[in-house]
């Protein structure tokens, strides 16, 4: 079963198509992570799955849950937006029964103390939530939008501003409620996390879908065309191999995009030539290099509306 299925759906926004007959269907029980660079579509397609926005009127449908229902989302889906906002004078527990309340949850008082001490914010609990730190609100936030164990989880951006020892706390939460039967679908920009953790990416750009599947389907159709190569003890440029469309400098390597058809052990005798070769891997493109491809100078495109009171203006 498919928990979320988009038949060919357009978004305008005045002049701006946000997002451009797109079609996605969302299998149940996965990860589906959403890239894409900013002003895509990423967000004006996750706010169209919350009904917080609506397709153009004859552009096509969106089933969620297997339902094309108008109104607000109901109480099976949990959403983590973009813009965080709490109300900042309510103490940490206060907020997150009200959160509790309103999707249906009447006994919260376990489930809120089991997610403050798996989320390390017991001895917040009494506090308001105006001297949380930006982390720790964003911890809050998230709690209240999966306490009610949603069937669906949608997150914009979950991982943003998060430090690293954070980020592992919530990356493990959200397997966890793959394991336990929740869909979850997220937007990052961070494309080792995509590759890390989603069953299948999908990729927007400038409103149209450009990649959908798998990571191993993706990089498949992209082939083994990068080669990683360290020389230590050569300093010079290596763009005038032959065979080599692009290179980019990572540090102590090199990746070398090579054409098709060329043969990579004629491009490992030429690198020899010019010094000791301490490491040369053929490989497939990494989905931050598919990234770039597609995006590459223009991945910086206009900005999608973010709040409704932009969008009465667009």
């Amino acid at each position: 079963m498919n928990i979320v299925e988009i038949d060919h759906v357009t978004k305008t926004f005045g002049t701006h198509k946000a997002v451009d007959d797109l079609s996605l269907s969302v299998p149940e029980g996965c990860i589906y992570g959403f890239i894409g660079p900013n002003g895509s579509g990423k967000s004006t397609t996750l706010r169209m799955i919350m009904r917080i926005y609506y397709p153009d009127v004859g552009s096509g449908d969106i089933l969620v849950l297997g339902q094309n229902a108008r109104g607000a989302a109901n109480d099976l889906i949990g959403y983590l937006p973009e813009e965080r906002g709490l109300y900042k004078k309510m103490k940490v527990k206060d907020a997150l029964r009200f959160y509790a309340e309103i999707q249906g949850l009447r006994d919260y008082k376990n489930p809120v103390k089991a997610w403050l001490e798996r989320m390390n914010l017991s001895d917040w609990a009494d506090k308001k939530i105006e001297t949380l730190s930006k982390g720790m609100a964003q911890k809050i936030q998230f709690i209240s939008a999966v306490i009610a164990k949603p069937k669906l989880v949608i997150l914009d951006e979950p991982f943003s501003g998060l430090d690293p020892v954070n980020m592992d706390v919530l990356r493990e939460v959200v397997l966890d409620l793959r394991r336990e039967g929740s869909t979850i679908i997220f937007s990052t920009h961070d494309m080792s996390v995509a590759e890390k953790m989603c069953d299948y990416i999908f990729m927007i750009f400038k409103g149209k879908k450009v990649l959908d599947g798998t990571l191993d389907t993706i990089k498949d159709k992209y082939g083994q065309d990068t080669i990683l190569a360290a020389l230590p003890d050569y300093h010079g440029k290596l763009n005038d191999l032959n065979g080599i469309e692009n290179v980019t400098d990572l540090g102590h390597m090199q990746e070398l995009r090579i054409t098709p058809g060329t043969d990579s052990q004629a491009i490992l005798t030429d690198l020899m030539k010019r010094g000791r070769v301490a490491h040369f891997e053929l490989s497939r493109p990494s989905l931050h290099d598919i990234f770039v491809r597609i995006a590459g100078p223009e991945a910086q495109v206009s900005q999608e509306p973010s709040t409704l009171e932009e969008v009465h203006h667009a």
